[in-house]
């Protein structure tokens, strides 16, 4: 899929928001710039965040509750974090059995990324703006709306 600007990637999180539930996990990949922390403000004005979003880089993790959103969820950015154990100290393990994850940088997580994870890649389509692409797990089949 082509996002041809950062509002267009914003509105993909925003269709993927109302399948997301409590346990589920998705891994932003992409560059630097590739729009990630653009498609979690989508995903989480989705969900019914009246204010926009700010980066996690520096928070790592900011959580959101219900009644802001309509799900608990985790806004994580792994891009700073240097080692496992850094990874152990964000309890994330722990929030997702209540809450889902928005994960920036998952691959820093290593063989430790959970296998629910809907995988989205975001990268540089040149003139055309970004390209989308998913890699769905089992159980997200049937309900992401980028399949």
């Amino acid at each position: 899929m082509i996002l041809k600007d950062e509002a267009a990637t914003e509105a993909a999180g925003r269709e993927l928001a109302p399948s997301l539930r409590a346990g589920d996990v998705v891994g932003l990949f992409g560059n630097l710039g590739a729009g990630k922390t653009s498609f979690a403000r989508g995903v989480l004005a989705g969900l019914g965040l009246a204010d926009e979003a700010p980066s996690p880089s520096f928070a790592l993790v900011i959580p959101y509750a219900p009644p802001a959103v309509r799900i608990p969820v985790l806004h994580v950015d792994l891009y700073r974090l240097e080692s496992a154990e850094e990874i152990e100290e964000l309890g994330l393990d722990d929030a997702l059995g209540e809450a889902a994850l928005l994960i920036e940088w998952p691959e820093r997580l290593g063989d430790r990324l959970w296998l629910q994870t809907l995988k989205v890649q975001l990268a540089d389509a040149g003139s055309q703006g970004r390209s989308l692409t998913v890699s769905v797990p089992p159980s997200w089949e049937g309900r992401c709306p980028f399949q």
